[in-house]
């Protein structure tokens, strides 16, 4: 088992959006009151931590990812007085809390930009990125936002231009500036203070910026990269982004992030890196050494392949490329198509795969994250024009429909008037399909909620699946085939991702002990050395 310091190496972490969760003052949005009253919920699955997306003070140009006041909860969501009592309660159910921590950017409404852009001459001038114009007033540069158009805005006091990775309310912080470091690790030691478990850290390889301002060359398409950083529709993908992010500077920042979380011992951090192609070597950099972050996830699972060769070269390439580093998969979370909505062809394969999705996430080597209503098997919401909230999805419709789809309330109560996440007007609808599918709906054992608690708790009671080796296994047929092994303790998974049944030799040198089927599976079978597997199956085994 990994030590108690290293809670985190293969730790399940269950994400809430807490504007989604659980309303409990009827103004349609969730809270952190909901939150802490929702937590046995969590709880009952076996996890080890929450993840809370971004509840700080916020305009919410962005849903809280542009930050106002990093040291403050917004009134939307309750008081500090309220997150003390939900960390105190997730503590006392045994869960570990780490939250969203947005600092490549903040909002234009924070005091530090609002200072900023007044002049030229002030105290934190230089705290954001500002660059003069080209002589014939365009932007500095060709970098684009990834909410579309540039990532410059002009600003008519400074009479400069201003960067912004994503909207124009959303100023890039200069964290070339040592200042800026500073400021940002005293509102993370808040946060430590206060008792948190670890950070999200989001965008994590956007926090520097090439300072020559040079221009990102245009992308040459690779075939066989996994990572994406855009949907087709945005031309943000079509650039190589050479200089507006991942920038060598950035390992000395994660080391003095590193450093401090050390301070306070037992505390985790988690990277999102997209990167495209070369997400997996950032992860690489940004996890070796002991020194900087403790894991990262990458988009690379968060795609609609849901094949065995997908999978096996997406771990695989991670393998190879992260030799002492640490992993987060995932298959969903706030940002994209719920995975189910993504993996199946046919509304009746819906718990079918949502059973499968989790027992092959379960069984890889790294940690894991859950995206809150993914254990219901839910499915992408459908959503007019006029209900989306999304800037995103606002800016690109229809060819991309952004982000509220997977963002809708948690449905507790099927016959509960807005489902039990509210008494009053749900700030995105709560889709009459999710309905079925409720926590009150979802106490059988053949359910999917059920699944998953029996799922984590065979992960936990095999010390392999946690931090273990893994290694993948030549077969006979296009399935997912590996070990998982540690002290003695060796399991064999064989997954058919297929939609028809597989026969799978044995490979030679593999030995059955006994068979252990997984959770909610059964017909999977060994005769003789033939393991036969019906559709989206699997089989399991001590070897």
């Amino acid at each position: 088992m990994a030590s108690q310091s290293e809670w985190w190496r293969g730790a399940v972490i269950y994400q809430v959006y807490p504007r989604s969760f659980q309303d409990t003052n009827g103004d349609g949005i969730g809270d952190l009151k909901g939150v802490t009253q929702r937590l046995p919920h969590i709880a009952s699955l076996g996890v080890d931590a929450i993840w809370l997306s971004p509840f700080f003070t916020s305009p919410q140009a962005d849903m809280g990812y542009d930050v106002s006041d990093y040291c403050d909860v917004d009134p939307m969501f309750g008081t500090l007085a309220d997150f003390d009592a939900m960390m105190e309660e997730a503590h006392r159910l045994g869960l570990k809390v780490i939250i969203d921590q947005v600092i490549s950017h903040t909002a234009d409404k924070h005091p530090w930009f609002v200072e900023s852009r007044s002049s030229r001459s002030n105290e934190k001038a230089d705290w954001y990125v500002w660059a003069d114009p080209k002589k014939d007033g365009t932007a500095p540069n060709n970098w684009l936002s990834i909410f579309g158009g540039p990532a410059w805005e002009w600003d008519g006091v400074r009479k400069q231009y201003y960067m912004h990775n994503f909207l124009t309310s959303q100023p890039d912080l200069n964290f070339h500036n040592p200042k800026v470091q500073d400021a940002v690790l005293e509102t993370v030691r808040f946060w430590l203070e206060r008792g948190v478990d670890g950070f999200r850290l989001d965008t994590v390889n956007f926090y520097f910026h090439d300072e020559e301002l040079r221009d990102n060359p245009p992308l040459i398409p690779d075939p066989d990269a996994t990572g994406l950083d855009a949907p087709d529709v945005n031309p943000y993908g079509m650039q190589n982004h050479l200089y507006d992010k991942t920038q060598p500077e950035n390992i000395g920042f994660l080391q003095r992030f590193r450093a401090l979380l050390d301070e306070y011992g037992d505390r985790t951090s988690v990277g999102e890196v997209g990167d495209g192609a070369r997400s997996l070597k950032t992860v690489a950099a940004y996890t070796s050494g002991g020194d900087k972050l403790h894991m990262c996830y990458t988009f690379d699972l968060l795609s609609p392949d849901f094949t065995a060769s997908h999978i096996r070269k997406c771990v695989t390439a991670f393998q190879a490329a992260v030799t002492d580093g640490w992993v987060c998969w995932a298959f969903s979370n706030h940002d994209v198509i719920r995975h189910v909505s993504r993996f199946i062809w046919s509304p009746e394969e819906r718990a079918r795969v949502a059973k499968l999705a989790i027992s092959v996430l379960a069984a890889l080597r790294g940690s894991i994250c859950l995206y809150q209503g993914e254990e219901l098997g839910l499915t992408e919401a459908e959503l007019a024009f006029e209900d989306l909230r999304d800037p995103y999805g606002i800016r690109f419709w229809p060819a991309f429909k952004g982000r509220d789809g997977c963002r809708t309330p948690m449905v507790w109560e099927a016959d509960a008037p807005q489902a039990g996440f509210s008494d009053g007007k749900p700030w995105l609808p709560v889709p009459a399909d999710h309905l079925p599918l409720a926590v009150d709906r979802q106490d059988d054992a053949a359910s999917v909620l059920q699944h998953y608690r029996d799922t984590l708790a065979f992960r936990r009671s095999h010390a392999a699946l946690l931090d273990g080796g893994m290694r993948f296994l030549d077969t006979n047929a296009d399935v997912l085939a590996f070990l998982r092994e540690k002290a003695g303790d060796t399991l064999l998974f064989i997954f058919n991702l297929h939609r028809g049944p597989q026969e799978v030799l044995l490979p030679d040198g593999i030995t059955i002990r006994e068979t252990c089927a997984m959770p909610g599976f059964g017909s999977a079978h060994l005769d003789g050395r033939t393991v036969k597997l019906d559709a989206f199956d699997v089989f399991c085994a001590a070897v």
